[in-house]
């Protein structure tokens, strides 16, 4: 079955899109659940729609449209709440409402038919060029390098803002910073599981992983391991069964959650018992 399935030039670069999207979500993904900011991830997420339209518009690439109106709602959103004392639920609901209002807006503008909206809502894996998985591996390695050079900083702000911040820790630009790289993997992943779903994958694994790990690290490196399952598993069965690969990735991400904490409460029961 294997051989049968990288005889496709699509889904030899489907295999390696979700291989190396797992890479930036396991790690990011980590960060996000332990410091409890998925809502802000989700609102990145959907205003990285504008970038979309923006895309489109002037007849980009639109994943050059995401960039950097990715990084400036990250950005925008973690100053009101950290500066401007906005409190954190409007300005994402705010920024959430007006990226997703310009990207349909500049989408209208454009002449034509967008052909591949679709897939940047709810994704489309097996659509992605070799141009794209360029640039998701140029994106892995920069998220890699400045985990690796800010990983001990990035910690104490994750389960300590306040205690950083007074042992003279900058924790607002790492926190701006860390929101960057949140919007960067939201870039990653819109073409594995699109706009709409990407929070799940990037919360799922780390959550899962969380529950059998003892340090960041290894729940970093165990967040990798089960996004890549979970994104080779729904691929391989959105394959056979001819199914929307993005929704069957998250679909098989959500049933391994429940599981695991099925398994627990049984084990708990069992244990009290």
């Amino acid at each position: 079955m294997l051989p049968e399935i990288l005889a496709f030039e699509f889904m030899r670069n489907a295999l390696l899109a979700a291989l190396l999207s797992s890479v930036a979500c396991g790690i990011i993904g980590t960060y996000v659940v332990v410091k409890r900011i998925g809502f802000i991830s989700g609102g990145i997420a959907h205003t990285a729609f504008g970038g979309i339209g923006l895309g489109y518009y002037l007849g980009i690439n639109p994943l050059f449209g995401v960039i950097p109106f990715s990084l400036a709602s990250a950005l925008a959103i973690g100053l009101l709440s950290k500066k401007a004392k906005v409190a954190e639920d409007t300005a994402i609901g705010t920024f959430w409402a007006v990226g997703m209002a310009v990207g349909v807006i500049l989408i209208g503008l454009k002449p034509g038919y967008a052909p591949d909206l679709f897939s940047y809502l709810f994704g489309n894996i097996l659509t992605v060029p070799s141009f794209d998985l360029w640039m998701i591996l140029l994106l892995d390695l920069l998220i890699i390098a400045v985990v690796w050079l800010l990983g001990k900083e990035f910690l104490a702000i994750s389960f300590d803002e306040e205690y950083a911040t007074v042992s003279g820790l900058p924790a607002t630009a790492l926190y701006l910073l860390m929101l960057c790289l949140i919007a960067l993997t939201v870039v990653i992943m819109m073409r594995v599981v699109g706009i709409v779903m990407v929070i799940a994958l990037l919360t799922i694994p780390a959550a899962i992983a969380r529950l059998f790990s003892r340090s960041l690290p290894a729940m970093m490196l165990l967040a990798v391991v089960l996004s890549g399952l979970f994104s080779l598993s729904g691929l391989w069965l959105s394959f056979m069964f001819d199914i929307a690969s993005g929704a069957t990735i998250i679909v098989v991400a959500g049933l391994s959650f429940l599981l695991v904490h099925a398994w627990r409460l049984v084990r708990s029961l069992l244990r009290a018992r």
